[in-house]
């Protein structure tokens, strides 16, 4: 996976239209589905659950499809792009103690996948206005630099793929 340049703005309005879209097809779908099931298959105890358990279900189902089947869309791009890079690096993140050691023993594969998940990271949180841990991140890869000058190694996160993780 590729580190590219993302349109704030676009990529905040697209991703509120979205999530609006999905809130407002979920009330609507499980709405419109259980009531036409109540209409047509009354229940005389009174308890509607199943028939809104199912409209729930149905619509969050079709909701899913949608969204899976218009993910190629222009204006799902970046949407799409840093959902995708979030499970990137939660892959890393979920295997980052054993990178962390392997780094320190100048491990170029591993010390490549930290750098990605600062640089991804670093993106995100820019993308997201979440600038209160960035210190930190400067902190951590000011070490990662370190360490990997004292392995005569560079860095580029345009390097990274994702099957090197295979091997922690």
């Amino acid at each position: 996976m590729q580190l590219i340049k993302i349109n704030k703005v676009r990529y905040r309005r697209h991703l509120n239209l979205v999530i609006v879209g999905c809130i407002a097809a979920l009330v609507i779908g499980s709405l419109a589905i259980s009531q036409t099931l109540i209409a047509l298959f009354p229940d005389e105890s009174g308890s509607h659950f199943n028939w809104n358990l199912l409209g729930v279900v149905i619509a969050s189902v079709t909701i899913a499809w949608l969204l899976n089947k218009y993910r190629t869309h222009n204006f799902m791009a970046e949407v799409v792009y840093v959902w995708e890079l979030k499970q990137c690096l939660n892959k890393i993140n979920r295997k980052m103690p054993k990178l962390k050691a392997a780094s320190r023993e100048g491990n170029a594969d591993a010390l490549l996948a930290i750098h990605f998940s600062y640089a991804g990271s670093r993106l995100l949180w820019q993308l997201d206005d979440n600038t209160i841990v960035m210190d930190e991140l400067v902190i951590q890869q000011t070490e990662l630099d370190n360490i990997a000058a004292k392995f005569n190694l560079t860095l580029n996160a345009d390097d990274y793929d994702p099957r090197i993780l295979k091997q922690f």
